[in-house]
C-alpha cells in the first residue's frame, strides 16, 4: 500500500509540474502579446523629399523601439496641417516655423513645434538666364503664393541686392514693401507645388529645396542665388498639445536627430539638405 501510495504522490507531482509548464508556457504567450499590444503606428504627413526619404530611413529603427510609421504624403500645407489637427494624422514633417505660426493664426489651428530637424536653403532658379545679374528688365518672376515664403523670396532677392526693402520691418514683407526695384521686376505669386512647372513660362522662378528636389534641380548646381545655412526656416516635426510629449512621438523625434540621421543628409543632399541639431 505504501508503495501505491509513493506512486499516486509522484503521478501526481508530474501532472502539477507538466499543468504549471502549461500555465507558464500560456503566461509568456500574454505577455509576447501584451508586448505587441503596445506597438504604436504613428501616421505622419510628410513632403515628399526630403522629408518622406528621411522618414523612410530612419523606420526600421523605430520599429526595433515599437513605433512604426505610416507614412502619408502631403502636396497641400493647410490640408496637412488641418488634418493633424482634426487628429486624422498624429504629425506632420513637411514646414518651417513661420510657415506653421502663419497657419496656426490664419486657420485658428494650435500645432506645436516638436523638434527642429533641418534647413532647406532656399534658391532661384531659371532656364533662361545663367546668373541672376542677367535678370532683364520688367521680368517675371514666380515666387510662392503663402505669405511667408512671399516674404522669404522677397528677402533672398534683396540679400542680393536685387530689389530693397523697407528697413523699418523685419518680416513679413509684401509687394508694397519693396522701396527699390530698379528692373521693375513683377513678382508673380504661384502655388508652392507649381513652382518648378513655373520655369517654362517665367524668367526665374523662386523654389522652396523639397520642390526643387522633387523637379530634379539640384540646388547647389542649378540655383542662381540660394540662402546660407545660416537661414531661420528650420523644417520641424509637428503634432498637437496633446501628443507632443507621447513616448512614441518622442522617440520618433529622437530618431529624427541623431548622429546616423546627419550623417544620412549629409551624403544623400550633399548640402541642398542642412542638419539644424
Amino acid at each position: 500500500m505504501k508503495k501505491i501510495k509513493w506512486l499516486s504522490v509522484t503521478v501526481l507531482t508530474v501532472v502539477l509540474l507538466v499543468l504549471g509548464a502549461c500555465g507558464s508556457n500560456e503566461q509568456t504567450s500574454s505577455e509576447s502579446k501584451g508586448d505587441k499590444d503596445e506597438e504604436v503606428t504613428l501616421k505622419i504627413g510628410a513632403a515628399s523629399i526630403p522629408h518622406a526619404e528621411i522618414l523612410e530611413f530612419i523606420a526600421p529603427d523605430l520599429e526595433k523601439q515599437g513605433v512604426k510609421l505610416d507614412v502619408v504624403i502631403s502636396t497641400d500645407g493647410i490640408q496637412t496641417n488641418q488634418q493633424t489637427a482634426d487628429k486624422e494624422l498624429d504629425a506632420n514633417f513637411f514646414q518651417h516655423t513661420p510657415y506653421l505660426e502663419q497657419v496656426n493664426k490664419d486657420s485658428g489651428l494650435n500645432l506645436v513645434n516638436v523638434k527642429g530637424v533641418h534647413i532647406e536653403p532656399f534658391g532661384v532658379y531659371s532656364k533662361k538666364i545663367k546668373s541672376i545679374g542677367e535678370l532683364s528688365d520688367g521680368a517675371k518672376v514666380a515666387v510662392p503664393k503663402d505669405p511667408v515664403n512671399f516674404s522669404r523670396s522677397l528677402q533672398l532677392f534683396a540679400a542680393n541686392n536685387i530689389i530693397e526693402l523697407d528697413a523699418s520691418k523685419s518680416g513679413d514683407y509684401t509687394i508694397e514693401d519693396i522701396t527699390k526695384n530698379d528692373k521693375k521686376i513683377e513678382f508673380i505669386p504661384v502655388d508652392s507645388p507649381l513652382l518648378v512647372h513655373s520655369l517654362d513660362d517665367v524668367e526665374a522662378s523662386a523654389i522652396n529645396t523639397n520642390y526643387a528636389l522633387e523637379g530634379r534641380l539640384k540646388p547647389l548646381d542649378d540655383a542662381l542665388i540660394i540662402e546660407g545655412k545660416d537661414s531661420l526656416y528650420v523644417n520641424i516635426l509637428v503634432a498637437r498639445p496633446d501628443n507632443k510629449d507621447d513616448k512614441a512621438i518622442q522617440k520618433l523625434a529622437n530618431a529624427l536627430t541623431t548622429e546616423k540621421v546627419k550623417e544620412f543628409i549629409f551624403d544623400q543632399y550633399e548640402g541642398a539638405v542642412v542638419p539644424a541639431f
